[in-house]
C-alpha cells in the first residue's frame, strides 16, 4: 500500500472536521456549523457503534483523505451492513489511490465482520464517483432512496 491507512483517534478531530467542512462546501455549497460537526466527530471518535473513522497518510505522516463507516442491523439475514459515509480525499491527493486505499481497509472491516454488504450513496449526476466505484467490483442497488 503506498498510503498509511488507520483508524482515526481522538488527535485526529481537528483534520476530520476540516475534512467534513470542505466536503460540505464543495459538494453541496453548504457551510456546516463548526462546533456540531466537531461534537460529532469527536462522539463517533469516542463511540465505536455511532461511526468509525478511516484516515489516510502520507509518506510524510500528514492526513490526506478520510472515510466514516457505520453500520445498520439487518433482521432479514442477521448480520450488519456496512455504509461508507462522509468521504474526502484531499485535492491535490485525488486520483492517486487514496480512496482505494481507504475502500479496501474497510473492505477488510466488513468482510471480517461478515457484513451482508458494504454500501454508499451518491449523487445520481456524479458520474465520475459511480465510475471510480464501479471499478472497486460495487454495482447500483435495487433500492432507492427516500428520505423526509
Amino acid at each position: 500500500m503506498k498510503y498509511q491507512i488507520s483508524v482515526a483517534e481522538m488527535q485526529d478531530t481537528e483534520t476530520l472536521v476540516q475534512f467534513q467542512l470542505a466536503m460540505a462546501q464543495e459538494s453541496e455549497g453548504t457551510q456546516l456549523d463548526y462546533v456540531t460537526v466537531r461534537e460529532g466527530v469527536k462522539n463517533a471518535i469516542e463511540d465505536e457503534s455511532k461511526a468509525i473513522y478511516l484516515i489516510a497518510r502520507n509518506e510524510d505522516n500528514e492526513a490526506i483523505g478520510s472515510l466514516m463507516l457505520t453500520t445498520e442491523w439487518s433482521d432479514w439475514n442477521n448480520t450488519r451492513y456496512y455504509w461508507i459515509q462522509s468521504v474526502y480525499v484531499h485535492p491535490e491527493f485525488r486520483r492517486q489511490g487514496v480512496f482505494r486505499e481507504l475502500f479496501e481497509f474497510a473492505r477488510v472491516i466488513a468482510e471480517n465482520d461478515n457484513a451482508g454488504a458494504l454500501r454508499l450513496y451518491v449523487d445520481k449526476e456524479n458520474i465520475v464517483a459511480q465510475k471510480v466505484y464501479q471499478s472497486l467490483g460495487m454495482h447500483d442497488s435495487h433500492y432507492l432512496m427516500y428520505e423526509l
